[in-house]
This record gives structure tokens, C-alpha cells and sequence, in this order.
């Protein structure tokens, strides 16, 4: 068997990585897939400077056998396969291991400073409350499930937060975790500028609103597509009104939900309430927002 250690990767974990920025490790099958979208974009800022660093854990070095199995049939018959345990288990005793961690962990959620995250359909939706949880602290362990699912045994041992993209399946955690990296990635001082964080969707819990470039007119199969007069007018605050209520129609429209969060929140002030008031009736649970 493989001793086991993080493959190499332009992602902060090399000798330019700066001390005392976010680390997530990542175990998974495939840390090829990794290296692209790290060592690309405006996040690779963070990565690259060592802000945001990943150290990925190949799951087949911490398998025994000459084909280093990670999986096998499920016991009570069924279709798929399971991950093992025990190479999950190996690869969580090397991380911490490598962060100066006793290898040992105790169950869940004493996990002494190290957040274990299994991605699975099961688990909580990825919000933006979640990435500020996650930018907030020191990193994180990610586990990257495949096939039917992981054995138990390890999550209930090892796993703290068990997350989700939302309600759909795909083949393997790896792009779950890849969204998780590049959400907190850009929430990193330098990556993006401050006030952009501001104006994304959910910073305030509502969707963020329409957006303009040039030219002013835009011909399309004849027709002269325009840019909205108030933003082309240089007046600042009817251009922050203008896009606060555009944020709130859309979000009234489509996410009536959020609508009534904010409210309870006391994030509604009475101009956004006016502005709601003007709208129709929000879609009904269930019923498609109009396009």
C-alpha cells in the first residue's frame, strides 16, 4: 500500500503558498480534474497566492491490493457500488496527519478544528450563508464520493457537514467541491473588487438584478434592443433605486421564498416594500415563475 501524500498542484500548496491563508484538502479519485480550473479565472488569484490552499488526496494511493479497490458490492444486494471505508479512513488519517492533527479523530462534531465534508443528494443546500461559513474559518477536508454512496461507517465517524448542490444527482463529488472552492475563492481580499461582493446574488438574500453594456442600441432581427434611460443618466441614487427594484421584482418572481426571508429579517425597507406592493401577485407554490 501507498503511504499516501497530496499530488502537486498550482493551487497554493507549493513553495509560493502564503501562511496562514484558508487550506482544503480534498480526497477524490480523480484530482486530475482539478487542475484546470484552479490554474484559470479570476479565483486563480487566490489560489495562486496562497489565500485559498488545495492539496488533493488521490483516494487510490491509501488502497491495499495490487488494483487498489475502493469499492465493492453493497451488503443486502442492490445495484452500484459502495466506496470502502477503509481507504476513506487512511486518507482522513494523512490529512490530519499532515496538519498537525492527532490521526485519530474523534466521532462527530468533535472534529477538533478540522470540518469533514462529504458532498451527497442527502445532505444540506449549498447557500451563500454556507460559503461565508466555510470562507469564514480555516478550510476544510472535502470528500468526494462516486458510485452509489460511501459506506457508512466513515461518515458516521469521520464526516461533520454533509452538503449538497441541489436537488439532482451527479456521477462524483468532485464538482460539487470545485463550486465550493471557487465560491470561497472569491470571496478572498484582492480576487474581486469588495463592491462587487456586494451586488451578488444573495449578499442581502435577494437575487441580483439585470445588467447592461454597450452599445446603448442593440439591432437584433431588426428590432432596436435598448439599455434602460436611467442607467445611461449619471443620477446615482435613481440608479440604485432602479436596480433594487429590479432585484426585487426578479426575486418576488422568482423566489418568493427569499422575499419572505428578508421580510422576517428586517432586510425590507419601506421604499422596497412599495415597490413589492406595485408588483402582481407573486406565482403560487409549485407554479413556474414567468420568463
Amino acid at each position: 500500500m501507498s503511504t499516501g501524500s497530496p499530488t502537486t498542484e498550482p493551487a497554493g500548496a507549493g513553495p509560493g503558498a502564503t501562511a496562514g491563508g484558508l487550506r482544503f484538502d480534498v480526497i477524490t479519485l480523480f484530482p486530475e480534474l482539478f487542475a484546470a480550473h484552479l490554474g484559470h479565472g479570476v479565483t486563480r488569484r487566490a489560489f495562486g497566492a496562497g489565500a485559498v490552499q488545495v492539496r488533493l488526496w488521490p483516494l487510490r494511493d491509501f488502497a491495499e491490493g495490487a488494483h487498489r479497490r475502493v469499492d465493492d458490492r453493497p451488503f443486502g444486494g442492490g445495484p452500484g457500488m459502495v466506496m470502502l471505508a477503509q481507504p476513506l479512513l487512511r486518507a482522513c488519517a494523512a490529512v490530519r496527519a499532515d496538519r498537525g492533527l492527532p490521526a485519530a479523530m474523534p466521532p462527530p462534531p468533535a472534529a477538533e478544528g478540522l470540518p469533514v465534508v462529504h458532498f451527497t443528494p442527502t445532505g444540506r443546500r449549498i447557500d451563500q450563508a454556507v460559503v461565508h461559513e466555510l470562507a469564514s474559518g480555516e478550510g476544510a477536508l472535502l470528500v468526494c464520493g462516486r458510485y452509489e454512496g460511501v459506506d457508512q461507517r466513515f461518515i458516521d465517524q469521520c464526516v461533520t457537514h454533509e452538503l449538497s448542490l441541489g436537488d439532482f444527482v451527479l456521477s462524483g463529488g468532485e464538482i460539487a467541491a470545485l463550486a465550493v472552492l471557487d465560491a470561497v475563492a472569491r470571496l478572498q481580499e484582492g480576487v474581486i473588487r469588495r463592491d462587487s461582493h456586494q451586488q451578488d446574488s444573495f449578499s442581502d438574500g435577494l437575487l441580483e438584478g439585470p445588467h447592461y453594456s454597450r452599445p446603448e442600441q442593440l439591432l437584433v432581427d431588426g428590432r432596436a434592443l435598448e439599455v434602460p434611460p436611467v442607467l445611461l443618466g449619471g443620477h446615482h441614487g435613481q440608479i440604485e433605486r432602479w436596480r433594487r427594484d429590479r432585484s426585487l421584482e426578479l426575486t418576488a418572481r422568482r423566489r418568493p421564498d427569499l422575499i419572505a426571508a428578508a421580510r422576517a429579517a428586517g432586510r425590507l425597507s419601506r421604499d422596497d416594500e412599495r415597490s413589492l406592493a406595485h408588483l402582481g401577485p407573486a406565482p403560487a407554490p409549485g407554479e413556474p415563475p414567468p420568463r
